[in-house]
């Protein structure tokens, strides 16, 4: 026996040695491809299929991103470079320290595999822990590099072209894109009549989709339609070019391309999948029945109990008032609901009815849908996080502002989808600061109505209130008291079911069958265990040390009341009216200031809901209604100029309305000179010879030549009103207007600047140079020329060449600018080079 195996070793040895790469003989040409699939690629082969099983295992869909992928195994790319799934291989520091991007030559070392830096050798046997993927890019490139019969330009070895597609996508799954390219180039270069070339266009195409090249993409998807294809590659062709239109952002051209692959396709789960992503496709689109009827594919078809939940929830999205039935949506909702395993899923059902109710405009069941889904236990946390988002919506309308902020506050500790998250979160803080000022505002105009009253008109009002607080409490009582009579009735029937039934198996000795719990709980002792609870302890949140700890869970109407300066609720003389009529303010100052306090944050509500809500409406009510109130000059004025600053290019009848006032109660201010011409701020480009002329114009400055400093600028800033240096120019030129006429017309000059360019440079130094003129306007004449007296005396004391310190009036307040401790309000100095605004 042992004789045959030495000639069978013999006989492949000498047909190892005869059919040699290095041969293009009949015979090389057929063994060699044996020998490169069984002796490398397999392994290659074995390895990628592992890593994509994997993958397809540990996939969990994100439905909460804009669209799912068909695939479960390609978007780990960066899991990949991240870690991945590993594994250790004898690979050398030398063997693998390059980082060549080309196809080695035949028989070259394998230099093309990147490992992290993380992946150091072990110190016992030199060897590194490398992924899956990486390894079955080795084994690809090692295939070709030992058996490549590269002959006059063409590849002899017709199993190089597989080792190419493995190499291509161990690559494109790690995200090394051009690598992956580089990998299919060899096939362009050397195999260009292989049979099989439609597959390698099909994988260059899809690189070019991941690197975002769509229209490379496309053209090659549109050449290879023109032909005609193997039907695994039409089926293949038709999910990469579907992906690479919606990419590309050509969503009804992808939601057909999905048409075409989910016809060719006929695997149950790639089908469901395909049916999902066109759903959710054509619900962007406002295609909502036809959205629909995908999604119920995507039910029928899926093999995953979480795809069919949530398939469920789309469909439930896809409802439209004005064409559905909404009874009939509902009742086949609960109905599904409530069989078999869903019943685990139904605080999600009832988040989706919640949906519905709210599209019918069915507002209470909306919320009692809502309601519902957070007293289950919950299934999905994002669900949860968006159920608390939809109640939030609903108090942000009515503006209930507190109640909005404390359920978005909820939504984000629920959510775990960070974009919707980091979103949510911002708006929350956006809406606490929102609410600040509206409770103010409201607590303040509830005082000073109360101080227009006459003592009658007082009387009377409170009366009814307490009228009111009275039945309020009487209401409360008697729902304590008939609450406690139910506990003590479930207490006693408890206690007689458990130890005075003939029935055992009710007691607490019924250890088997159906299982019932805690054999002591029941709906009784646990609601009187509560109260006895809340009675001793308060509202106490779950935390250690509790017994210990002086936080309350608050309740909205706490927070409320506390907003509007509520804090006694059970003071022992709430029931006179007298209690409340005593702390009315009566002083005037105190009264003014309310007035005062409110316009204030009457103003900076109107601000809040353009900047931070873009609520334009809301911020013209506000704005308006301040105006009516009729309050101070400055805060009228500005609440004016931001309404014409928000409508001059929205709502031109707001805008109007603001300027006449404007220009007819403030004609001398500079914002009466900024509605009469708004100017813009999106400046186009300078140029060459804008900044020569504005480098004269400050050479003449610093010459102290201002008359032609100014000549230079006013033709400059009329021959190029669009110019970016416009902004220096104007502030160049109040420069010029302070050393000439002084600091009071600086100043109108630098308000200008700071109205008509407040988002550049300029008119942030303009801000700055005004707080700091307007302070030195409050300091006394006396104090001011002491100040100047002793900075020249320092400066005498420093000086080692004569200087001159005698100067006139008007140039005395821009020298103290110039000279100011921070030594930055000095004339814009000339651009290095002329560059477009940012």
């Amino acid at each position: 026996m042992k004789k045959y195996d030495y000639y069978l070793i013999a006989v492949i040895s000498v047909l190892a040695v005869g059919c040699s790469a290095k041969k293009n003989a009949a015979s090389s040409r057929v063994m060699q491809p044996f020998f490169t699939y069984y002796n490398t690629l397999f392994n290659s082969k074995d390895a990628l299929e592992t890593e994509t099983n994997n993958r397809d295992k540990t996939h969990k869909d994100n439905f909460y991103e804009p669209y799912i992928s068909i695939f479960t195994y390609e978007d780990d790319a960066r899991k990949e470079k991240d870690g991945g799934n590993t594994q250790a291989a004898d690979f050398s520091p030398e063997e693998n320290g390059g980082d060549n991007a080309f196809i080695p030559p035949r028989r070259e070392r394998i230099k093309d595999i990147d490992l992290s830096p993380d992946e150091t050798p072990s110190p016992r046997n030199n060897k590194r822990t490398v992924t899956i993927l990486q390894i079955a890019e080795a084994k690809a490139l090692k295939a070709i590099a030992q058996h490549s019969m590269l002959f006059r330009g063409e590849e002899k070895n017709k199993e190089i072209f597989n080792a190419s597609i493995l190499l291509c996508k161990s690559r494109l799954y790690q995200g090394k894109y051009l690598q992956a390219l580089d990998a299919l180039n060899y096939i362009f270069s050397h195999m260009k009549n292989d049979k099989r070339m439609p597959l390698a266009k099909i994988y260059q195409a899809k690189i070019y989709t991941k690197m975002k090249d769509y229209y490379r993409a496309d053209e090659i998807f549109k050449a290879l339609e023109s032909e005609k294809l193997k039907n695994k590659y039409a089926r293949t062709l038709s999910i990469f070019n579907a992906e690479n239109l919606l990419a590309w952002g050509k969503k009804e051209e992808a939601a057909d391309e999905l048409s075409a692959a989910y016809a060719l396709n006929k695997n149950s789960k790639l089908r469901s999948r395909i049916a999902f992503l066109r759903g959710q496709i054509l619900l962007a689109l406002g295609k909502n029945e036809e959205a629909r009827e995908s999604f119920s594919t995507a039910y029928k078809k899926a093999n995953d109990f979480e795809f069919e939940v949530k398939s469920m929830i789309e469909i439930a999205k896809s409802y439209k008032a004005q064409s559905d039935d909404y009874e009939a949506a509902e009742r086949y909702l609960e109905k599904i609901g409530s069989k078999g395993i869903y019943k685990s899923r139904k605080n999600e059902f009832y988040y989706a009815l919640g949906l519905m109710a709210k599209e019918a405009g069915k507002v209470k069941e909306s919320e009692a849908f809502f309601q519902q889904s957070l007293k289950l236990k919950e299934s999905d946390p994002q669900i949860r996080g968006l159920v608390y988002y939809e109640m939030g919506e609903r108090r942000l309308k009515n503006d209930d502002y507190l109640g909005a902020g404390v359920y978005f506050d909820s939504a984000v500790a629920a959510m775990t989808y960070q974009p919707e998250k980091l979103a949510l979160q911002k708006r929350a803080e956006n809406i606490k600061k929102l609410s600040q000022n509206y409770y103010l505002i409201k607590k303040n105009d509830s005082i000073l109505a109360l101080t227009k009253m006459t003592d009658a008109e007082r009387k009377v009002f409170f009366t009814k209130y307490i009228e009111k607080l009275k039945a309020e409490e009487a209401a409360e009582e008697a729902k304590m008291k008939l609450a406690q009579e139910r506990n003590q009735n479930a207490e006693t029937n408890s206690f007689s079911n458990i130890f005075g039934s003939s029935q055992v198996q009710d007691g607490f000795m019924d250890f088997g069958g159906k299982s019932r719990g805690f054999y002591f709980a029941n709906a009784g002792t646990v609601s009187k265990g509560k109260a006895n609870f809340k009675q001793i302890w308060g509202d106490r949140s779950l935390a250690d040390n509790w017994r210990y700890s002086v936080k309350r869970i608050s309740s909205i109407q706490d927070l409320k009341d506390k907003a509007m300066g509520v804090t006694e609720k059970k003071n022992s003389r709430r029931f006179e009216a007298a209690y409340y009529i005593e702390k009315i303010p009566t002083d005037v100052k105190e009264i003014h200031q309310l007035k005062k306090d409110r316009d204030t944050a009457s103003l900076g509500l109107g601000l809040m809901y353009e900047s931070l809500f873009a609520d334009t409406k809301m911020a013209n009510k506000t704005l308006l209604d301040l105006v009516r109130q009729n309050p101070e000059k400055e805060v009228k004025l500005q609440a004016l100029y931001q309404l014409f600053s928000i409508n001059y290019q929205k709502n031109q009848e707001v805008a109007d309305r603001a300027k006449k006032i404007i220009l007819d109660e403030f004609p001398y201010t500079p914002y009466a000179e900024f509605v009469r011409n708004p100017k813009r701020t999106d400046f186009l480009k300078s140029s060459p010879e804008v900044v020569n002329t504005y480098t004269e114009a400050y050479n003449l400055y610093e010459e102290e030549k201002y008359d032609e400093s100014r000549t230079a600028i006013d033709a400059a800033m009329k021959t190029y009103s669009k110019d970016v240096l416009i902004p220096k120019f104007a502030l160049l030129k109040a420069f010029v207007t302070g050393k000439t006429a002084g600091k009071e017309v600086m100043i109108l000059q630098l308000q200008q600047i700071a109205l008509n360019y407040p988002n550049t440079s300029e008119g942030e130094k303009a801000k700055e140079m005004l707080n700091y003129l307007k302070s030195d306007l409050d300091t006394p004449l006396e104090a001011k020329i002491k100040s100047s007296n002793s900075q020249i005396e320092k400066k005498k004391e420093t000086q080692t060449s004569p200087e001159v310190y005698e100067v006139d009036e008007g140039d005395q307040e821009v020298i103290e600018l110039e000279n100011n401790e921070n030594n930055t309000f000095k004339p814009p100095r000339p651009p290095d080079d002329f560059k477009e605004n940012d």
